[in-house]
């Protein structure tokens, strides 16, 4: 069991009540905490909300830009299409925010991309009418690509999973209010001439929100390590969950066929996870202390950390990378997309007022801030308005291959998403 970290002295931290725990803010009011800074380590309580509902993987579903349309088009006819489906890694999540600062009012240093003036926010400004539901962003991947179509159409959905791209008729589910996935492609088939699909599915289906939340949880509350347990609980589910993904792209697959679509007339481009937090040793902040909960928003062990970075995320790009080669499709490999931009990485920082929101210095993630007061919950621990530059420079450059190769995106260290490039996948 690793040891408690020291609680350093805050200066008089605001203490607000969420359920029945006190949580302490950051020291600029940035609310993070799940205990009242200043006390022994809590007795064990029901603690409302750190992932809950909103610290998912979210991935949801409808259209950003380029809607379906009307007009009769088809495969080889009217304007060419990409389109996204799946979950909150592609749907553009947190695509509000341009790095992480503790400032709490105004524009929070430029990293507030909501703000409309002195204390007033309007998310639809980057989610339009998704805003609080499926969190399409104006920065989502098949937006942030570029002219690899003429037009971007985003089915994907904050919180979806697989049975959420299944046809209805062969059991897929409704949610958040929309049709299945695939029976929303069929509609985008008839109207575009689809070219490149984006698929992001299977995160929310292995409890990606649970591991999360969990693994935070044991560093604040329990004093415990969470890779074991969870590593357990991920080799329970890893087969089914991947047999569901082979399921989406046979869903895609038959939808195409039944719009008249040849196999070889466009591509599927699976992708695979980032890991939002850094490895230990790559952590500017300690863990013996609470400087990682209240001041960086990563409330994570050096061990956790680790296992999630190198063991977590390359065993679930590593199944979809089978499931890619399986059904004969194109992989895009993400697991290095963030290294060094992550939520409190040592190569990155965090906005103030003498650090300016900039893509070569920030984080390309969202933190987690689990009392909402900057957004909501469900953007934690998601590429931001950076990120999501970077996964849509990295779709772009992936399109350029080959479509049934198996490919790496990574960052050029002090670039911006123009520095992202391709490696063989491993």
């Amino acid at each position: 069991m690793p040891p408690a970290p020291e609680v350093p002295p805050l200066s008089k931290p605001r203490t607000e009540v969420v359920g029945d725990f006190g949580v302490a803010d950051r020291r600029s009011s940035a609310v993070i905490g799940f205990r009242k800074a200043g006390e022994g380590r809590a007795a064990p309580r029901r603690v409302r909300r750190l992932a809950g509902a909103g610290m998912v993987l979210p991935l949801a579903a409808a259209l950003l830009a380029g809607g379906a349309g009307t007009a009769v088009a088809g495969p080889g006819t009217g304007p060419t299409a990409v389109v996204s489906m799946g979950d909150s890694y592609i749907s553009g999540e947190a695509g509000r925010w341009k790095g992480n600062s503790l400032t709490n009012s105004g524009s929070r240093n430029g990293t507030d991309r909501a703000w409309v003036s002195g204390s007033s926010y309007d998310p639809a400004k980057i989610y339009g009418t998704t805003a609080g539901g499926c969190h399409r962003s104006d920065s989502a991947e098949v937006l942030s690509a570029g002219a690899v179509a003429e037009t971007a159409v985003n089915l994907a959905c904050s919180g979806a999973v697989s049975q959420n791209v299944f046809r209805a008729s062969n059991g897929g589910v409704a949610y958040k209010g929309e049709a299945p996935q695939a029976d929303q492609l069929a509609a985008v088939a008839a109207s575009r001439d689809v070219k490149v699909i984006a698929l992001s599915v299977g995160g929310n289906d292995l409890g990606f929100a649970d591991i999360i939340k969990d693994c935070a949880y044991d560093f604040v509350l329990w004093g415990s390590y969470c890779y074991d347990d969870q590593q357990a609980g991920v080799d329970q589910k890893i087969d089914g969950v991947m047999a569901n993904v082979g399921k989406s792209v046979d869903e895609i697959r038959a939808v195409m066929r039944q719009a008249g679509y040849a196999d070889s007339s466009y591509r599927i481009v699976l992708q695979s996870y980032p890991s939002p937090i850094p490895r230990g040793a790559e952590n500017r902040y300690t863990q013996s202390d609470w400087s990682r909960l209240n001041t960086g928003g990563c409330p994570f062990w050096n061990r956790d950390s680790d296992w999630a970075r190198d063991s977590l995320v390359p065993q679930i790009a590593n199944r979809l990378k089978g499931v890619a080669a399986a059904k004969g499709v194109q992989f895009l490999d993400l697991r290095d997309m963030l290294q060094g931009r992550e939520v409190c990485a040592k190569a990155s920082k965090q906005v103030s007022s003498t650090v300016p929101a900039s893509a070569k210095t920030g984080e390309w993630a969202r933190w987690i801030d689990n009392n909402e007061s900057q957004g909501l919950v469900q953007e934690s621990m998601h590429p931001n308005y950076y990120g999501q530059l970077a996964v849509g420079r990295c779709l772009a450059l992936a399109v350029a291959q080959p479509a049934n190769s198996a490919s790496s995106c990574k960052n050029t260290a002090g670039g911006d998403h123009t520095g992202m490039f391709l490696t063989a996948a491993p």
